[in-house]
């Protein structure tokens, strides 16, 4: 039931504390927007992870699949049966969590993409029942700063643009997305690009720039290519493997210190496989548990090479010097609108050699592109404020909201 007192009630929707921390920076910076532009809203969620949202967020939490082998394969009977049941219980379950909100916020995240492998049957349709349902109870789901992108596979396609089309509020995190989703017949013309919402997050302190060169942060990934990319995804993530490791071995070669950087437990593996190939005391794996820890990282460091669409925006919001391995348009368009498109290498096809050499052209030009950054992430703080006072005026006409720049002030 929603809330007597008449506070309103938001939802939290997506595959949220399920070890992503873009996923969970996202969420993060739209939790300090509500508490500090709408203090008296009541939130909680329908996620991935709801022992771990809770943990962090103090905000209660419900798991979005009744099936809890929901993204493992199904290859036994009972499991494919308990998946197929729970794809009709989840009809009901999401129904009935919407139906409790005034509101329902998806924060960021590329949910209208497959630019990682996906089936239409997992988080698009789970996605497609918010929508529906939202639409059926006259709950506002609003899509922030989401990311999009064309989709190969026919069935998780209409069910992506027939989520777009059931949300009341849709905004992109950068105009590809827009184009792809105009691309897919769904009408764009009302909606917004606003940066990615965890550019909202607080910027941790510059850390004191000592004597010596300051390490280089290496971001890696579990990478295997995308939906398209099934028949060659063990060619593809072996080429990654070994283009990277290289870069690390010339890296330790110059007496640089490596900070290898991982923005999903998924990629704890490939950690794992360059130290064991380098083996050097010169290269250290950091432990980061949030986008927080990623900015403090990155933030201590000379320059930055890295995959994680995450790991890309905490460097590029701290200001430091970055390298995109890039997989996906979203990754190109980030460093374009930071002024950095210069410095982009397909993550599909690391070369080593002349990965290291656009690492030599990206410092020297170090403070230079530190200059650039800090115009460019001012500008980003202004289309920040506009969007959550955009978001305000589409999901909270009847409040008096307080100013986006208030979001600052958040803890």
């Amino acid at each position: 039931m929603k809330p007597s007192n008449g506070a309103v009630r938001v939802g939290v929707f997506g595959l949220l504390g399920s070890g992503n921390l873009g996923n969970d920076g996202s969420l993060e910076a739209v939790l300090g927007h509500l508490a500090a532009a709408h203090p008296e809203a009541v939130v909680d969620a329908l996620c991935g992870g709801p022992e771990v949202v809770t943990a962090r967020y103090a905000i209660p939490a419900t798991r979005l699949h009744w099936y809890r082998g929901e993204y493992r394969t199904a290859s036994r009977a009972g499991a494919i049966v308990g998946k197929g049941l729970g794809k009709f219980v989840d009809v009901f379950r999401t129904a009935a969590w919407v139906r409790r909100h005034d509101v329902v916020i998806v924060p960021g995240m590329g949910v209208l993409e497959a630019t990682l492998p996906l089936r239409p049957w997992g988080f698009p349709y789970a996605l497609f029942l918010l929508c529906a349902s939202g639409r059926l109870f006259g709950t506002k789901v609003a899509l922030v700063s989401v990311g999009a992108a064309a989709i190969g596979s026919r069935p998780t396609r209409a069910l992506v643009r027939l989520s777009a089309r059931l949300a009341a509020y849709r905004s992109y995190r950068d105009g590809p997305s827009r184009d792809a989703m105009r691309a897919m017949g769904v009408d764009t013309a009302r909606d917004e690009v606003y940066p990615d919402l965890a550019f909202a997050l607080p910027t941790p302190r510059a850390s004191a720039v000592g004597d010596r060169p300051g390490p280089v942060c290496v971001g890696v990934m579990a990478f295997h290519g995308g939906d398209d990319d099934r028949a060659r995804a063990e060619e593809i993530h072996r080429r990654y493997l070994e283009g990277t490791t290289r870069f690390v071995r010339a890296l330790v070669e110059d007496g640089r210190r490596v900070r290898l950087l991982t923005g999903d437990e998924v990629d704890a593996s490939v950690v794992a496989a360059i130290l064991d190939a380098v083996d050097s005391p010169l290269v250290t794996a950091a432990e980061t548990t949030s986008l927080a820890d990623l900015m403090a990282e990155t933030a201590a460091a000379d320059a930055v090479v890295a995959t994680r669409y995450h790991n890309l925006v905490c460097a590029l919001k701290v200001g430091t010097p970055t390298l995109a391995l890039s997989y996906a348009a979203k990754s190109d368009a980030l460093m374009a609108q930071m002024g950095l498109d210069a410095y982009c290498h397909p993550a599909r096809e690391v070369d080593a050699d002349r990965l290291l050499a656009q690492f030599r052209a990206l410092e020297q030009r170090s403070t230079e592109l530190r200059h650039t950054l800090a115009e460019r992430n001012l500008a980003v703080a202004g289309r920040l404020e506009h969007q959550f006072t955009a978001l305000a005026a589409a999901l909270f006409p009847t409040t008096d909201p307080t100013p986006a720049h208030a979001l600052r002030k958040a803890p």
